[in-house]
């Protein structure tokens, strides 16, 4: 169904990937595996459509539809809810749109005889040929089912994407990608933004409803339940395990033990190899020797053990000043969007020291009382912050408030202040 094949993307010269082939047929539900780093997000992209390789080639039927739902989400904060779903059909209105361009140059045009002028109709001929073989949809009652289906109510449809949490803009990306009715989906780090029931919801849909699905997600359960497949990106190459996840896991320990044992005996036939050349390099009788065994480990395929991915977070707050007694106050507080009611009359203390989770369905407010303590949005009633608080908070959309023109350090340095601006470097590398 899509094949890829020696497919190589370098950065600076150096390879990320190289010459990796493998195919997706119909049925496959795979799981992108590596550590950071390793290419994934990289190679689904690239799958997409999205980036080009620096060498190989991606090859699928004309007719085959890629969805692809990335990392960070992209909806436009300006549309509805059912606005934004109905770009789903883009491709399809976009291609109308040109089918009317060109017919109306043809009736303006009189160069009749000209090579422009047919090759003006081959392109309008090939384009409503394309348009009229595809099934005529009743795009508006695709929508509203489709949302209805993902949990929206009605009400939802004319609220801007701008008052939706990640998760419920998730969905709105999801019921784009039902609408399309992909051949392929590719999936990196879905469950990113979706709370449980919404993550059983979109299990069953892969597993019954996808015709073929290449995800990539650190969800250890989620990758467990949809896939049957488990593609590895490893130090450039890649290990194609007709096997899901946990089944994955006990077959690379195994490669890898292997791959241990056999590094092992030639790094020990090395060392007796290159103790006799030195030991006899001076010797007349053994002079052939030693020069049968300098080729042979010049010539000699070194072994790797794949790497394996160790990496942890390790994060380490410095001491932060003394605060009052109730860092945050909150009074009555309650948000509403026009007729629409987040919640309303939350009343609570939270006390230093205390350590507190907000947890709740999608939709239900945790991220809005979040920004209504960081006085980010209007809100009802008081929150107070105690004495000399100060509050770091790492936002649902952080990635997208990045400046992608700075660099790491830059990013790290504009914000740094005193003592810590001398250890930047030391702090990035943990």
């Amino acid at each position: 169904m899509l094949s890829v094949d020696a497919l190589t993307v370098e950065f600076g010269g150096q390879p990320l990937f190289q010459d990796i082939s493998f195919v997706i047929n119909e049925g496959d539900r795979i799981a992108l595996m590596g550590k950071n780093g390793a290419g994934k997000s990289t190679l689904l992209k690239i799958l997409a459509g999205s980036r080009e390789p620096t060498r190989g080639s991606i090859s699928y039927p004309k007719e085959l539809v890629v969805a692809y739902l990335p990392q960070h989400l992209l909806t436009e904060d300006t549309r509805t809810v059912f606005e934004e779903t109905a770009t789903a059909f883009s491709a399809i209105t976009d291609m109308e749109k040109k089918i009317g361009e060109l017919n109306e140059q043809l009736t303006i045009r009189t160069d009749y005889e000209s090579d422009s002028y047919m090759e003006l109709i081959e392109e309008v001929s090939a384009l409503s040929e394309q348009f009229y073989s595809i099934e005529e949809i009743n795009y508006d009652a695709d929508i509203e089912k489709t949302l209805l289906g993902l949990g929206f109510s009605r009400a939802d449809f004319t609220r801007k994407t701008a008052e939706l949490s990640g998760g419920w803009r998730m969905r709105i990306e999801l019921a784009k990608i039902l609408l399309r009715r992909p051949d392929v989906i590719l999936l990196d780090e879905p469950t990113n933004h979706l709370d449980i029931e919404s993550i059983q919801w979109l299990e069953e849909f892969l597993v019954n409803s996808a015709k073929a699905v290449v995800v990539i997600s650190h969800d250890r359960a989620f990758v467990d339940n949809i896939t049957t497949r488990t593609i590895e990106v490893t130090m450039g190459r890649i290990y194609d395990y007709k096997a899901k996840y946990s089944h994955y896991l006990e077959l690379r320990k195994e490669r890898r033990e292997q791959q241990q044992k056999q590094f092992d005996e030639q790094q020990k036939f090395i060392a007796e190899t290159t103790e006799f050349i030195e030991r006899f390099k001076g010797t007349y009788s053994k002079t052939n020797q030693v020069q049968s065994r300098v080729k042979m480990l010049e010539k000699l395929p070194v072994l790797e053990v794949d790497e394996e991915d160790s990496s942890a977070l390790r994060l380490k707050f410095p001491p932060s000043p003394r605060s009052g007694n109730y860092p945050v106050t909150a009074e009555n507080v309650g948000k509403s969007y026009d007729d629409k009611t987040i919640f309303s009359n939350a009343n609570f203390m939270i006390e230093r020291g205390q350590k507190i989770a907000f947890v709740g369905k999608n939709g239900e407010g945790k991220s809005t009382l979040v920004k209504s303590i960081m006085q980010e949005i209007k809100h009802d009633g008081n929150l107070t912050l105690g004495h000399n608080v100060k509050i770091g908070y790492f936002a649902q959309n952080q990635a997208s408030l990045l400046d992608e023109n700075l660099t790491v350090f830059q990013t790290i340095d504009d914000v740094a202040v005193g003592d810590i601006r001398n250890n930047i470097k030391n702090l990035l590398r943990k």
